[in-house]
């Protein structure tokens, strides 16, 4: 029989988070039924933690938090798809919508419709993963490859946000790259870079300990935020700029060669924001945006399982999910902690 609640970590307003008993229905026909093992906090789920809202996507009932998690499946799917009960699994946290609006077909990832595990976009809000069992839909579960652990696995997704930023790069192979902001998606855009092939890797941030990470994950060189005069010299052919900040853009626009790539993967705030727009104009550089990811999942599944994708420096920190509370102050402080994972 399977349980019908679960313990959850729910954010209910700005400055409340709650770990807690919620109900847990029987599982749709096209549904698994997962032991989750391992949630990583991500920065969505530290807004929906501190302003009650994450952009435009605002808090209008208690929600669920979590995408990026892995774990075991308990009951596979009635309609017989997906694996099987007892198989480790990674989590594709998206499904593509449809609303009629124009998009590219083969990036579903840009779908209009689209919803996220863990999202308040929508009202119903798309309750995320974040507990210690969940029903998924089967298309969303990922086999881990063999040999490849669940604890090893739990950076599956953000890694694969940075691997796509990477494939926005083009080809970085032998060539000078920057990434602005060594949180954990600029610190793992430093270890694809480094199994991509980069011959340079140039990693920013105002604080130490996340150079300290990215040097661990692959950079060959680190420079401070602020010393700006020493980012313009750089020259980088391409610069990923993952800090969110208009000031990282406008050092990563500085950064770049004559004829570059900047790839946008930070989310700005939303509304304007400031913008060396002529110097991007005078240098003929390409600004380019990376936004989630697609199957790129797939690809650093088995990158981490033969050992090519090195990421386990990305972790600073693991709290058992009764201790969210204080997982989440230390994600918070990314002047001391990386990736923080949540273990249930």
């Amino acid at each position: 029989m399977l349980s019908r609640t679960s313990t959850a970590v729910v954010a209910h307003a700005a400055q409340d988070l709650r770990v807690e008993t919620i109900e847990l229905p029987a599982p749709a026909a096209d549904e698994a039924r997962v032991a989750i093992a391992y949630g990583g906090i991500c920065g969505s789920d530290l807004h929906y933690w501190q302003h009650g809202a994450a952009g435009e996507s605002i808090l209008k009932a208690p929600m669920v938090l979590g995408h990026e998690i892995v774990g075991t499946v308990l009951q596979s799917a009635a309609d017989g798809s997906g694996p099987a009960a007892g198989t480790s699994v990674a989590v594709h946290p998206a499904t593509p919508g449809d609303t009629g609006e124009p998009y590219p077909v083969d990036r579903p990832n840009l779908s209009p419709g689209c919803t996220y595990l863990g999202s308040a976009a929508r009202f119903p809000h798309t309750e995320g993963a974040f507990a210690s069992e969940v029903n998924l839909p089967s298309r969303m579960l990922r086999v881990l490859p063999e040999g490849l652990s669940l604890r090893d696995a739990a950076l599956a997704e953000p890694a694969a946000v940075a691997w796509h930023a990477v494939n926005r790069a083009g080809q970085v192979a032998g060539k000078r790259v920057m990434v602005i902001g060594s949180g954990p998606i600029g610190a793992l855009s430093v270890a694809v870079l480094k199994r991509a092939g980069a011959a340079e890797i140039i990693a920013v941030d105002m604080f130490d300990r996340p150079l300290e990470i990215a040097s661990a994950l692959g950079a060959t060189r680190t420079l401070r935020a602020n010393d700006v005069e020493s980012i313009s010299q750089v020259a980088a052919d391409v610069v990923i700029e993952a800090s969110g900040n208009h000031r990282g853009l406008a050092s990563a626009v500085r950064a770049a060669v004559r004829g570059g790539r900047v790839v946008m993967v930070g989310l700005l705030p939303s509304g304007e924001q400031p913008a060396l727009i002529s110097l991007a104009i005078t240098r003929e550089l390409e600004l380019v945006g990376s936004f989630r990811f697609n199957d790129e999942i797939d690809q650093v599944l088995e990158a981490l399982a033969d050992g090519s994708l090195e990421v386990a420096a990305a972790v600073t920190h693991e709290y058992p999910v009764s201790e969210a509370l204080q997982a989440f102050e230390t994600a918070k402080n990314s002047a001391e902690s990386g990736k923080v994972l949540l273990s249930f």
